[in-house]
């Protein structure tokens, strides 16, 4: 629930802190005082559209934050904590700044988010019924999951939505099966070709650089046996060859160490060397002896080089994208061939999803046309209560052509609020105080399934008094034993029966208007009472009456449910992110 709202330099308002509690508020004053501006002051905060005209004259920025305890709240912590925000002790403080340019930011406990999503907390949060205003009962989507709620039918919902995807899954797959075999198909000749040019040139991994290395040898061979030749004869062609010189050495330093034991590691050295050479000598031979003069190998493997070039213009530019292109056009025509089968049994799949489908929405159709009966009984009943004696709600269910995601129909509140005049969608309601009323009705049958903890009403009394604005103030309170309910009204009726009263009073402050509040109780909600009667409310019999109207409501702050104590440190440290031109942490500036 909203425990505190706070708004600076927002239209007429200088510096305002708004305390709420569980169960009915209401906040009255005189007409301009600055109860709608509250009011828009909290629709920005859920996320409504800003605009520049919004700032107080004089100031550079508007600031509102709301403190809301959401212990409990369904979906607001997952919905949070996949941002990355943290729920500190169930408080999850909202925050928007409009500055005098036109520009807006957003926080949800400190951290930057953009409008969007604190408009999707916002909805999580509170729920604002004001005059032509879009709101979530509005919402055909919003609609929907109410009458699936109402008539138990949330489980048959799902069933619908998952066989819906499992049959969206299933024609995917036929559509991209047969795209694929049609652009195969097309291709089908290319794809052949391609198949049999690669296939039949039998490639194996590397050969183009062997070839490469055999083709280069073979060109070269009388000038590789030459120098062959060359080595071999300056090793060991004669007496005066390298190897021959280095055995008369050889003999000579083993003579020297004989005489001198110090020259044994010179010996090593030598040694080691001669028969490194003797080793090369022998290699050089073997390598020699290899190289043939061979025209006919050598036209084979330019051939073959030739026809290896050939492939990797078209399909390289390696061997191995060659390889892989063959690879991928025969799998493509062996798909041509295979995709008939597989298109026969996804159409087989496809009609036995398509059954339980029909099946399923089949029987969630049957649940929602018995709630949408049982939810029109129940608001007609309310409705004569509400003001509203010729007040006739229905729900139309309207047939698709093909189930869907959502089932087999459509569906749409409607409402016809005079007699002789057709019924309209809920949107279309023109007055602002009937389409809060029939809200109203809607929530007090609701109320113990919808999650969100915050419901306001604006001008829910427009257009009504005397007994029916009782009637009214008595089913607000029942709504409030399981939502917090803040209305703005101009009606005795509704304010003598909140657990919580709230005055708006506009004054002066350094020459510039300005609103304030005051939370009444005592002496001050009887005046306040008295004043809303119309009479003086220094009267005695203004205030007598006020004072029947409070003892006809019964106890006010005791009958409410106990309000949750807001996490103190929390609370002073979000009060602290709301004062003026100071941004919360975590902002980036």
């Amino acid at each position: 629930m909203l425990t505190e709202l706070r708004i600076r330099d927002f239209a007429i308002i200088h510096a305002l802190t708004l305390p709420l509690e569980s169960g009915l508020n209401v906040l009255s004053g005189e007409t301009g005082a600055g109860k709608s501006i509250i009011v828009g002051a909290l629709g920005l905060l859920l996320g409504e559209r800003a605009s520049a005209e919004l700032v107080r004259a004089g100031a550079d920025r508007a600031v509102v934050e709301g403190i809301f305890d959401a212990t409990g709240v369904p979906g607001i912590h997952d919905a949070l904590e996949s941002r990355g925000i943290p729920v500190e002790d169930g408080t999850v403080v909202l925050r928007r700044e409009l500055t005098a340019n036109g520009r807006s930011r957003a926080w949800i406990n400190d951290a930057t988010v953009t409008s969007a999503a604190l408009a999707e907390a916002g909805r999580l949060l509170a729920n604002l019924h004001g005059q032509h205003e879009a709101q979530n009962l509005l919402d055909v989507e919003r609609q929907r999951a109410i009458l699936d709620a109402f008539g138990g039918a949330a489980a048959e919902a799902e069933s619908v939505r998952q066989a819906y995807a499992a049959l969206m899954d299933v024609r995917h797959r036929i559509a991209e099966t047969r795209r694929r075999r049609g652009d195969a198909q097309a291709r089908a000749d290319y794809l052949r070709h391609v198949d049999d040019e690669i296939s039949s040139a039998h490639l194996e991994p590397g050969e183009d650089v062997r070839l490469e290395e055999e083709a280069r040898k073979l060109e070269h061979a009388d000038e590789l046996r030459a120098n062959a030749a060359a080595m071999l004869a300056a090793l060991e062609g004669d007496d005066d060859a390298v190897l021959h010189r280095l055995a008369s050495l050889q003999r000579t330093l083993a003579a020297t160490q004989r005489i001198d034991g110090s020259m044994a590691r010179m010996q090593e050295l030598l040694d080691s060397g001669f028969i490194a050479l003797e080793e090369f000598a022998h290699d050089l031979g073997s390598w020699a002896g290899s190289i043939e003069l061979d025209p006919a190998r050598l036209s084979e493997v330019q051939q073959r080089r030739d026809q290896l070039f050939r492939l990797l213009k078209k399909y390289g530019p390696t061997l191995d994208d060659v390889a892989r292109t063959g690879r991928e056009a025969h799998e493509e025509l062996e798909f041509v061939d295979a995709s008939e089968f597989d298109l026969t049994q996804l159409s087989a799949r496809e009609a036995e999803v398509r059954g339980a489908l029909v099946q399923a929405a089949a029987a969630l159709s049957a649940l929602r046309a018995d709630a949408a009966r049982q939810l029109a009984v129940a608001v007609d009943a309310m409705l004569p209560e509400l003001g509203m004696p010729d007040g006739r709600f229905t729900v139309r269910l309207t047939p698709r052509d093909e189930p869907g995601s959502v089932g087999a129909e459509d569906v749409e509140f409607r409402v016809t609020l005079n007699a002789g005049h057709d019924a309209r969608a809920l949107a279309r309601v023109a007055s602002g105080g009937e389409l809060s009323r029939v809200m109203l009705a809607l929530q007090t049958i609701l109320a113990r399934l919808d999650g969100v903890p915050t419901l306001v009403f604006d001008e829910v009394d427009a257009g009504i008094g005397g007994r029916v604005g009782l009637a009214v103030g008595d089913t607000m309170r029942r709504v409030a034993a399981h939502h917090q309910v803040f209305a703005i009204s101009h009606l005795p009726q509704i304010a003598a029966r909140a657990h919580h009263h709230i005055v708006v009073s506009k004054g002066d402050r350094q020459g510039v208007t300005t609103a304030d509040t005051s939370v009444l109780d005592g002496d001050a909600r009887v005046l306040e009472i008295a004043r809303m009667l119309g009479g003086d409310p220094e009267s005695a019999v203004s205030q007598a009456h006020a004072r029947e109207l409070l003892a006809a409501a019964g106890p006010s702050v005791e009958a409410a449910p106990p309000s949750p104590k807001p996490a103190t440190r929390s609370r002073r440290r979000q009060g602290r992110a709301a004062e003026p031109g100071r941004p919360p942490r975590g902002d980036g500036r």
